[in-house]
Parts: structure tokens; sequence; C-alpha cells
């Protein structure tokens, strides 16, 4: 029986992975596309998909899904193979990556909230290569976003991803009132009970529960009871 260490996130395509099985050029690509929040060349996109799926392979996974959460609450999966046939009867292992990047499950099976109308039923996955590939039940699971023909977020994670983009932005116009010009990315991280408030002096001195122990005790009904 293998020790944990040597078994923990070894079905996972991790950044470990991707250093020994990525030539480094394109290591470093991916990594500053992923930091700069840029497209991906399809060169580069190409390398990682041939690599994700020999690592796949080995792990004896001949198909692959694109994994994303709609708003069924639950996560969704539209399964392809590796496998093309050839024109002498057999078939050779592919995986491209146009497939890595995009993906086009039929929208009109997950619920929209309104956000488009019944005959715009096509929706694109989107692979978020900031989230790691995994396998799961022999399946190469590829985490991504999921919206429709003309970008509304039909899922949970686009809102999540934009929400990112947002707080790094208005993060970084902050510090750079504060002279910090070198920053160029601010990384939000999600936690139960992170979250602050700042009140005003005149109002903490109000409050005795503030002053005393620094937290609320007290407060206003809840809307539902």
């Amino acid at each position: 029986m293998k020790e944990l260490p040597a078994i923990f996130g070894s079905q996972v395509f991790n950044d470990r992975v991707m250093k020994q099985r990525l030539p480094k050029d394109i290591y470093n690509l991916l990594k500053k596309c992923i930091a700069e929040n840029k497209a991906l060349d399809i060169e580069v996109a190409n390398a990682v998909a041939n690599a994700m799926k020999d690592w796949a392979i080995e792990h004896g996974v001949t198909h692959f899904t694109h994994w994303f959460q709609p708003l069924t609450g639950i996560t969704a999966e539209k399964h392809d193979s590796f496998i093309s046939p050839t024109s002498d009867g057999g078939v050779i292992m592919e995986f491209s990556g146009k497939e890595l990047i995009k993906g086009e499950p039929d929208a009109s099976s997950f619920p929209s909230g309104g956000l488009r109308s019944t005959f715009e039923a096509r929706g694109y996955t989107a692979w978020d290569p900031t989230s790691f590939a995994f396998i799961k039940d022999d399946i190469l699971c590829i985490p991504t976003a999921f919206c429709s023909y003309n970008g509304e977020a039909l899922d949970k994670k686009t809102p999540l991803l934009r929400s990112m983009e947002a707080v790094s932005a208005e993060a970084l116009r902050i510090l750079k009132l504060f002279g910090k010009n070198d920053v160029q990315k601010v990384i939000s991280t999600v936690g139960p009970e992170q979250e602050y408030f700042l009140i005003d002096l005149a109002d903490f001195a109000k409050r005795p529960d503030l002053v005393f122990t620094g937290r609320t005790l007290f407060g206003a009904r809840a809307p539902k009871g």
C-alpha cells in the first residue's frame, strides 16, 4: 500500500506535474497568461493539451469532460473521447488545444435565469486555467466556466471569476494611491467569516458590545426571522 504523501494529489494535473511534463518555455508562457489574465495562444494550448492527455492516459483515462457548475446547483459534465478512428480501421489518441479551451454543450438543457431567449440554445464552456484538471472515476475533468452565446453567465463560476477581476482592479487602484505601483494583480481568497466592517467612530461609541468586546453581540432582527 502506498503511503499517503505518495498518493495525495496524484490524480491532479497540478503545478508540479506541469513543471515535469511541459517544456520550460510553454510552462512559463502558461503561468504568464494566468498571472496577467490573458488569452492563451493556441500553440501553448496544444502543448498543454498533449501533455495533459499523455498524463491522463498513463492513469488509465480514455475520456475527458468539461466540468462546470450550472444554475441547477450541481455539477455538469459533457464527455468526449480521446479516441479518433483512422483510415486503416485503427484508432489514435488525440486531444487538441481547441478541445481543451472550448466546448459547446446544449445550453437549452440548463436553466438561464431568464438571461437568454429560448431560441438561443447554444452555450459554451471555457477552460479555467486557474483551476487544475483532475481525474475522477477514470475521466479527465477540466474545470470550465459556462456562458451563453452572448456571454451571459449561465453558471456559478463565471460570476466568481468576474468578481475576482473586479476586486483586483479596484484593489490595484487603491494600492496606487498609496504609491504601490509595482503590483500587477491582487488575488482574493474566500473563507468562512473573513469579512470585516468599517464603522464610523461616533456610531462605534454608541455600541457597548463593540466598545467592550470588539464584536457584535446584538443587532436587528433577521429579515426572515
